[in-house]
This record gives structure tokens, C-alpha cells and sequence, in this order.
């Protein structure tokens, strides 16, 4: 079992950074893959970054989001981060972290069985 809390959501403007952090709970943090999603109102759910398993070397981005965020894991502390730059206002949405162990890392909603409660980004233009 795996509890997750995101934080570091806020109102930015466009061009501006965020940095949101996902603490999970437990000893096995580093056996999951991690995975950023985000939900806009109106829309459904979709993916926005991932970093594999272990020591996180494989990494894969939404095309939206390419080369304006980046994913990173310190198994140390227990935490994954979603560094976001040049944030736009088409980036406001309810952002979700979230945790999987049966593939290395994942895209897929579905494939992620533990969520954290969401933070609220909001980018004004």
C-alpha cells in the first residue's frame, strides 16, 4: 500500500514556474514506477510525465509538456517532482501523481493503482 500527497500547486502566471511534489509513504518507494497527470475541467484525465522504476533513468513526456517540464525521483526522500517551466494557460489543470509496480513505467492510467488527492494549477495568461 502506497499513500501519496502532492503539494506545490498555486496560481502563476503564464511564462512562470512551479515545482509540485509528490511524498509517498512506505519502504518500497523505489520498487514503483511514478507518474504526473493532469485533469483540465471539462476534460478527461491524461498523462503528463513518467520516470521508471529504480533509479528513474527512463523518463517519457507528454507531447504538450516536452521541454518545458521535467520528472525526477529522489528514492532517498520518498518524493517525485514535477518541475514545470513556461507554464501556459492551456497548463491549468488538477494535477495528479500517481504509482505502479507492474511495468517498469507507464503512460496508462489504468496501469497506476495508487493516487494521490490532486493539486490545482493555475496559469494566467
Amino acid at each position: 500500500q502506497v499513500q501519496l500527497v502532492e503539494s506545490g500547486g498555486g496560481l502563476v502566471q503564464a511564462g512562470g514556474s512551479l515545482r509540485l511534489s509528490c511524498a509517498a509513504s512506505g519502504r518500497t518507494f523505489s520498487s514503483y514506477a511514478m507518474g504526473w497527470f493532469r485533469q483540465a475541467p471539462g476534460k478527461e484525465r491524461e498523462f503528463v510525465a513518467a520516470i521508471s522504476w529504480s533509479g528513474g533513468s527512463v523518463t517519457y513526456y507528454a507531447d504538450s509538456v516536452k521541454g518545458r517540464f521535467t520528472i525526477s525521483r529522489d528514492n532517498a526522500k520518498n518524493t517525485v517532482y514535477l518541475q514545470m517551466n513556461s507554464l501556459k494557460p492551456e497548463d491549468t489543470a488538477v494535477y495528479y501523481c500517481a504509482a505502479e509496480r507492474r511495468t517498469p513505467w507507464s503512460t496508462r492510467s489504468y496501469e497506476y493503482n495508487y493516487w494521490g488527492q490532486g493539486t490545482q494549477v493555475t496559469v494566467s495568461s
